[in-house]
């Protein structure tokens, strides 16, 4: 698990907290369209780069008069803020060399990043092979005769490549 763009796949799991992916895949398209980069490509449908860090922060500290137009709530349009500003900032260490628990910590300092999110950051962006989300909707979906507390217990077994077991959960459905 990884991702191209470390930014832009933090936003889109703040994004998708408690909504469906096609839903936050509309909130982060409308995102890109009025604050991401024009980019030539010549790739059909490719015209826009995810705004970086510095755009977000351009907006101001009233980031909910800018992203609440575009659907974005109050909560995540301030935790995007907040997220752009630590990225932006670099003392944190998101990538692949960084430590994932230390740096999941300091995300949930962050308003409106929890377990669940820290734990995909820290999946995707660091490619750490060890998280697991027990409360993740589509975890809950596969393996539907678990408690979160049981399916964590149940995890337990898959370390140290828990972030593969997740995968391979979402993969089934």
């Amino acid at each position: 698990p990884g991702c191209f763009n470390v930014f832009e796949m933090s936003v889109r799991a703040v994004l998708g907290q408690q909504i469906t992916v096609k839903a936050a895949s509309t909130l982060a398209a409308r995102l890109v369209a009025v604050y991401g980069t024009q980019v030539q490509t010549g790739i059909e449908g490719l015209t826009h780069s995810f705004p970086a860090p510095a755009a977000i922060l351009a907006l101001g500290e009233n980031i909910s008069e800018h992203l609440g137009k575009l659907g974005i709530i109050s909560a995540r349009a301030n935790t995007i803020y907040q997220l752009a500003r630590v990225l932006a900032d670099e003392k944190n260490d998101f990538g692949f060399c960084g430590n994932p628990e230390e740096e999941m910590q300091k995300l949930q300092a962050i308003r409106g990043i929890g377990s669940w999110t820290a734990q995909y950051i820290a999946m995707r962006a660091m490619g750490w092979p060890d998280a697991f989300l027990p409360t993740d909707a589509g975890i809950k979906k596969a393996l539907p005769d678990h408690t979160p507390k049981e399916l964590q217990v149940l995890s337990e077994a898959w370390r140290p490549w828990r972030s593969y077991a997740t995968v391979n959960l979402w993969n089934t459905l």
